[in-house]
Formats: C-alpha cells, structure tokens, sequence
C-alpha cells in the first residue's frame, strides 16, 4: 500500500482538565473523562461575531482570532472544571458566590471577562512593564537597540521557561501535558491519513507546528527584532506603553508564520518551526491510551463525516 501523503487541517485544540477541546471549521467539540471513566462529549457551532468577522484578512484574522481563541479556551476549561468541582459549593469564594448572585445566567461570561482581564493584567506586568524596567537598567551596559531589545528578550524568555518548568512540576498540570500531547498525536494521525485509533496515534510525535507554544516563541522573537527599531527612549513606563500598542501587530505577523509552517512542508518551515517543537517537550508529556481516545473523540465530533471515512477506509 502506498504512503499517503500528508494533508494540513486547520484542525487546532487545547488541553483541558482531564479533557480537550477540539475546533473546526463550523464546530467546537469538548470531551471529558469523569472520574467514573465515562466520556462526555459536547459540541458547539461556532458563532459568527465581531471577531470572526476578520477570518480572511491577514494580520487583522490573528489579531482577533486571538482574543477568539482565549474566550474559547476559558470557556472551556471552565466547563471540564464542572466535572471536578461537584459537591464543592461551600468552597466557592465570597466573590464567586457574589457573582453567581449578582448576573445569574449570565455568571458564566463575568468570570470569563474577570479571566481574560486577570490573565492580561499578569501578561503586560511580567512581560511587558517589568522587562521595560530591567533594560532601563541594563542602558548603561548596551548602546545598541538591538542588544538591548535582545537582553529584554532573552529576560522574557527565562520568565516563561522558568514559569513552565516550575507548573511542570504539578501532578495536575502534568496531566494537562499529557492531554496536550495526546491532542497533537491525534491532530498527526488525521493528518497523516490514518484510521484514527489509539493505537495508530500513538505511534506519531506529540510535536505540532501550528502550536500555541510556537506561537509564543514566534512573538518573543518578532518582538526583539521589531522593539529595537522603537529605540530606549523615554521612561520605561513609556516604552511599556509603546510596546503593548504595537503587540497586536506581532501577535498578526506570528499567526501567520504559524499557519504558513503549520500548511507547509519544506526547509523554511523546519528552520522557523524548530524552537518552537523544541519548547514543545517541555508542554507537551506522553499520553496513555485513554487519553488518546478522549483527543479522538473530541476531533472526530468536528471534523466532516466524510473525512473520517477517507482516514477508516484505505
């Protein structure tokens, strides 16, 4: 039988607690292993909205396609948290209960603004206003923009090295590894043609191209080389002000290099994905089998019927 080439998806997920999400074209799918064992799985249209608006116009797509996909993400890492927080009601904070009270139905999209706003303000202290105050006091050692932008970058990249080493080391964040690999095989295995089965998905890399984690490394790296045409001047409050307005222009620019390497098989692609499937082994763990049956499930519930018989039949 002859090998199949290779086909590219726009397929993407996201591991969740003891579960993952899947997202296609038109659909959202989650699955989740309940502590009995069982799966559950459910599935979502995609809404069209102010921010799918810009799925075909380069640069603005990745821009808003990621304030999309962070919606999405919390949304449903909220949801598999369900499945874990039952019988836990007297724990709920003061402020979760006074939320559930105060909007109702509508509690679900507060603590998911809350999220977004918390994970934006932590992202702009560490990565963008902290590093702006280390290389004012790095001025006095590099004259150079470029060297400066540089060591700025090289301090961002040990604050998320050292924070995803240091979450490595939780048994449950570990379990969220294995959920990530077991997501990025099945995404492999779909894309290779193959029957999707736990054992055919094993056999492929937990390594993806169109990774978030390469995502990240590509704005780390388009942001030295873009922060040091700005210049150092003004305070560092400043030039952190500066920098946050133009990151959503970086975070464009990485969206489309990842979904070029993640459509793409040739040299270039392999050369500019690297750093990024390296970092990916320090996200991503071995999953087992069951794991790999959840990532299934979830792909499966989103992609056509069609597709799925082209992989079963050959």
């Amino acid at each position: 039988m002859s090998k199949k080439k290779p086909k590219f998806t726009s397929v993407g997920g996201q591991a969740l607690i003891e579960g993952i999400m899947m997202r296609g074209k038109d659909k959202i799918a989650i699955t989740v292993r309940k502590s009995d064992g069982e799966m559950i799985t459910k599935v979502d249209p995609i809404k069209k909205n102010f921010l799918t608006s810009f799925s075909k116009i380069p640069i603005l797509r990745g821009i808003f396609g990621f304030i999309a996909s962070m919606i999405i993400g919390i949304k449903a890492l909220n949801y598999s948290a369900e499945f874990f927080d039952e019988g836990s009601e007297l724990e709920k904070g003061k402020i979760d209960l006074w939320v559930e009270k105060k909007f109702g139905d509508n509690a679900d999209k507060v603590f998911v603004a809350i999220s977004m706003v918390f994970a934006l303000i932590i992202t702009v202290l560490f990565f963008i206003i902290l590093p702006a105050f280390v290389s004012s006091l790095l001025n006095n050692l590099f004259t150079n923009n470029l060297a400066l932008s540089l060591s700025e970058g090289i301090f961002k990249f040990g604050l998320f090295l050292g924070y995803i080493i240091l979450i490595s080391k939780m048994k449950e964040i570990r379990r969220v590894f294995e959920y990530h690999g077991a997501e990025h095989k099945t995404i492999r295995c779909f894309e290779a043609g193959e029957e999707l089965t736990p054992e055919n998905a094993e056999k492929f890399t937990r390594l993806h191209p169109r990774c978030g984690t390469s995502f990240l490394l590509i704005v780390v790296v388009l942001s030295i080389v873009m922060f040091a045409f700005l210049g150092n001047f003004g305070a560092p409050l400043h030039r952190a002000a500066l920098k946050l307005l133009f990151m959503p222009l970086v975070a464009g620019i990485a969206y489309e290099i990842i979904q070029y390497a993640g459509k793409h098989d040739n040299k270039l692609v392999d050369i500019v994905s690297w750093p990024g499937m390296m970092f990916q082994k320090l996200t991503t763990a071995e999953p087992d089998r069951g794991q790999l049956e959840v990532a299934i499930a979830a792909l499966k519930a989103v992609i056509d019927e069609e597709e799925v018989l082209e992989n079963e039949v050959h």
